[in-house]
């Protein structure tokens, strides 16, 4: 079992068998020791932090003038257990950044090249709560748009404003599911997540109910874990409740922690940069991955597949 599920698993459930706990820390320690990586996009990422906004961490081009006439896409993240590792995920969010994204997670470089070192004892476990609210996501929404305007910053002039997405795993799905509603995001991804269908809330800190489902503006993209991922009962349900806009629900057998801690953030990681380019910037070819029942996922035998108004 990877991090990223076990750690959602705790929140969502609250409990962790100690083999699991064994299994993870296992996982954990290979993947810290990884280098950070810069994606197989156009535009090499890198990692950093930026003193404006010194509680999350960017990814994003590092040669910013290698994109030319290219404008920046955003795209906003909510971390797995609503943590404040903004790291988490890094190879997933590099490789977005890599196609010519500014991706901002909430948080600091608490795993992987740049963290600090780990007490020797880790703390107990606490009550299930969150570690970020979603107005700290929202807040690379903010952020992002007043460095595109304010002269002087590398962003300057670089962003265009109708690029904007929000994406997230597990607990942070549920972060941006609340966001979703806000007018100036124009793509939604969610990993690994739904709003839980019995309509309780063992989260402390969120408190979204299925009426966020009819505040979604754009098109949606659910992308699960197969039936052994803890949150499937959930998305699941999500997905059949919307009638509004335009979803698309992607499993791949994999559990409710993803391919995050793969290369490059594994098979996951390219469905969610083809559906930002299809979504943000009308590319016919990314399209190709979702639209008819000849779309690249519909014919690979990994993924199973549903839609709604897609085609």
């Amino acid at each position: 079992m990877k991090l990223a599920a076990a750690v959602a698993a705790l929140v969502t459930m609250g409990a962790l068998g100690m083999a699991d706990a064994s299994a993870t820390q296992t996982s954990q320690q290979a993947y810290e020791a990884m280098p950070d990586t810069t994606g197989t996009g156009p535009y090499p990422a890198v990692k950093r932090t930026d003193p404006g906004l010194p509680e999350h961490v960017l990814y994003q081009p590092a040669d910013l003038s290698k994109l030319g006439g290219k404008k920046l896409g955003v795209l906003v993240w909510g971390n797995g257990a609503c943590s404040d590792d903004g790291a988490s995920v890094r190879f997933h969010l590099a490789e977005i950044a890599s196609h010519g994204y500014l991706v901002i997670a909430p948080g600091r470089v608490l795993t992987g090249p740049g963290a600090p070192p780990r007490p020797q004892t880790p703390p107990p476990p606490g009550p299930l709560g969150i570690k970020t609210t979603t107005a700290q996501v929202a807040a690379g929404i903010d952020w992002a748009l007043a460095e595109n305007a304010r002269q002087g910053s590398p962003f300057f002039g670089r962003i265009d404003p109708r690029l904007v997405a929000v994406s997230g795993h597990s607990c942070g799905g549920l972060q941006a599911l609340e966001i979703a509603a806000d007018p100036r995001v124009h793509a939604v991804i969610v990993h690994n997540s739904g709003v839980f269908k019995d309509g309780t809330n063992p989260i402390r800190g969120i408190t979204i109910d299925k009426a966020a489902l009819r505040r979604l503006h754009t098109p949606v993209l659910y992308i699960m874990g197969g039936p052994s991922d803890i949150a499937w009962p959930n998305g699941t349900d999500d997905f059949d409740r919307i009638d509004a806009v335009p979803a698309m629900l992607a499993s791949l057998d994999v559990g409710h922690g993803g391919t995050f801690q793969d290369a490059n953030g594994g098979r996951v990681t390219p469905v969610d940069v083809a559906w930002l380019e299809w979504q943000l910037r009308g590319d016919a070819a990314a399209a190709g991955w979702f639209r008819g029942e000849g779309c690249r996922l519909c014919t690979d035998p990994a993924w199973t597949v549903r839609k709604k108004r897609i085609d």
